[in-house]
């Protein structure tokens, strides 16, 4: 398997971000190199961070950006989904982040607290968590795709290994239908930083389909050309961060995580491999779909459902609405 490192540019990613001409201030930073997993959600980012995290050199922080996060583990708090740090606005997240990467237990106490011995409980044991993975001086793994459009500064300030998860735009699709979820894009509307810096060419767009209703499909292709639009100027400027297509990986998943891991310098065990496998073979296909959020299955069978579970008209749709940007990273032959 050959995981990307590299790609032809696309027209818009020529655009270099103001605050690139910015003096640098590194994070102070201490422990073992963090490791970011992110790109398109419902690309198999969980599964990935998951693999890597079956290293015992590496621990697992779920979505640290998520609006409901686990603020024990990440004390920042942010406004909107896929929320946009950069050096104008990141006086409000670095000390949480340097925390998170030391792994440093935010405390976070109310009344509620005093009355719910679970969540006191639940509390010790994600502290205690936090300290013995300090103690042993492992790699924070960093696994949230609703990060992505932070990517830039987390990996700068952080001096993090990026692994960024790329998926055909009718499977993100047919995957934002299953689950019934459109995106309000008001969230990046309302980020001048965001659309200043990036997504500036499709504030237009955008403004449409917040004053038009429009259903689920055309929701997903919209998200995916803008998730996928910020991933190809990162595959430019960024070489050395590792970028996966899904359909890659889950057709060979072993050859894939192999390269994966010795691109993060992280030991490729049995253990690794029997979990790798276990997660990911045929003996998981059942005739019922899987679970949403799970993330134990064919991968292969996985791989090219949308081509029957969407109508045509809506794979013609997709397609249209995307090639400028899809033709970055599928053939006309992937369609």
């Amino acid at each position: 398997m050959n995981i990307e490192s590299s790609s032809t540019a696309l027209a818009p990613s020529t655009i270099a971000p103001q605050w690139k001409a910015m003096p640098p201030v590194k994070a102070k930073l201490s422990g073992a190199k963090p490791i970011l997993v992110t790109g398109s959600h419902r690309s198999g980012s969980t599964w990935v961070g998951r693999m890597i995290a079956a290293s015992p050199a590496v621990a697992y922080i779920h979505e640290p950006f998520h609006l409901n996060h686990n603020r024990g583990f990440c004390g920042a708090s942010f406004d909107y989904w896929f929320a946009y740090i950069c050096p104008d606005n990141e006086a409000r997240y670095l000390p949480y982040f340097q925390k998170t990467t030391q792994f440093r237990y935010n405390w976070v106490w109310d009344w509620e607290l005093l009355q719910n011995k679970e969540r006191r409980d639940q509390i010790l044991k994600d502290y205690q968590f936090f300290k013995k993975k300090r103690a042993a001086n492992c790699r924070p793994l960093l696994k949230d795709p609703i990060a992505l459009f932070s990517t830039e500064w987390l990996a700068d300030r952080f001096d993090m290994d990026v692994v960024v998860m790329i998926r055909h735009p009718a499977a993100f699709a047919l995957s934002l239908k299953k689950a019934g979820w459109f995106h309000n894009f008001s969230h990046f509307l309302d980020q001048p930083l965001l659309m200043r810096d990036y997504l500036y060419p499709f504030e237009a767009e955008m403004r449409e389909f917040i004053q038009q209703p429009r259903d689920i499909v055309q929701h997903a292709a919209l998200l995916w050309k803008l998730i996928h639009y910020m991933i190809a100027i990162y595959r430019e400027h960024y070489p050395s961060w590792i970028f996966v297509r899904h359909e890659d990986l889950s057709r060979d998943p072993n050859a894939g995580f192999r390269e994966i891991f010795a691109r993060l310098q992280l030991e490729f065990s049995d253990r690794v491999q029997l979990k790798i496998e276990d997660y990911s073979s045929s003996k998981n296909q059942t005739d019922s779909p899987p679970p949403l959020h799970s993330i134990k299955r064919d991968s292969k069978a996985n791989i090219a459902t949308w081509k029957t579970a969407l109508p045509p008209a809506e794979i013609d749709y997709i397609r249209q609405q995307v090639q400028n940007i899809s033709g970055q990273f599928y053939t006309d032959a992937e369609w």
